[in-house]
Formats: C-alpha cells, sequence, structure tokens
C-alpha cells in the first residue's frame, strides 16, 4: 500500500511542493535570457503638437505620449489643476476622476449641439423614462 519513499502518493495533489527539478509541470528547457535594451541611444522625443500634462514629480515628459484628447473647457482646466498637485496626493486623483465624469457631460452637450436628432432622441428617451418611473412611483 503505502512505500516509504513516498508514504502519501495515493493522495491527490501531494507532492506539489517538491524541489522544482522534481516536478512535472516545470517545463525542463530554460527559458531565453532577457534582451539587454540599448539604453545609452534612447528612442526619439516625440514632438509636442497639443498640450500634454506632466507629473510634478518627473522632470521631463515621457518619450511618447497621447495626443488624441487634449485637454479642453472645464474638464481640461480640472486636469491642469489635478497635475499642479502630487501623484501622492489623494486630491490629484479625486480631480482626475471629477474631470473624467465632467468630460463624459461636455461630450454629450457637444452630440446635442451637433445633432438636433439625437437631442430630440434623448429627449424622448428621458421622457419616456420619466413616464415610466412616475407610473411605477403613482402604483405605490
Amino acid at each position: 500500500m503505502e512505500t516509504s519513499d513516498r508514504p502519501h502518493a495515493h493522495i491527490p495533489g501531494w507532492g506539489s511542493d517538491l524541489p522544482r527539478e522534481n516536478r512535472p509541470a516545470v517545463p525542463m528547457e530554460r527559458t531565453p535570457p532577457r534582451l539587454d535594451v540599448p539604453w545609452s541611444d534612447p528612442p526619439p522625443q516625440q514632438p509636442m503638437t497639443v498640450e500634454v500634462l506632466k507629473s510634478v514629480e518627473r522632470p521631463d515628459h515621457s518619450r511618447t505620449f497621447g495626443t488624441r484628447l487634449p485637454p479642453k473647457g472645464l474638464s481640461g482646466a480640472i486636469r491642469r489643476a489635478a497635475f499642479r498637485r502630487s501623484e501622492n496626493d489623494i486630491g490629484h486623483w479625486l480631480l482626475l476622476v471629477a474631470a473624467d465624469r465632467i468630460d463624459v457631460v461636455e461630450g454629450l452637450c457637444e452630440d446635442a449641439r451637433r445633432s438636433p436628432a439625437k437631442t430630440a432622441m434623448v429627449a424622448a428617451g428621458i421622457g419616456a423614462l420619466g413616464l415610466v418611473a412616475w407610473g411605477l412611483l403613482r402604483r405605490r
């Protein structure tokens, strides 16, 4: 039944803490070593064509950055205020979250300004939602 070299071999999972070379799940080949990155020749700095916000903890901008949505409007002003604070400050992150929420509202207002049809659809949807809520509350 039980052998002296592996007394609990009948238990599933027994021996999972064996040395790495004795475990069957560990690959026998060695993984290739990491590639060395030639930091003596860093990539070139991306040109700044829009305003890019930078943390107060970092002296320079990163080599590459997103330029798709530069800060604008009220949300941009809030983001600029957030980046005047340290990343270690909770106010920095709360301002960024608030700026995200305000950016959503600004985007909805911009969509409504551009397309009167969308405005009518949104108004109809809000009106229908109000009627449903009124009906549900009236039953009580």
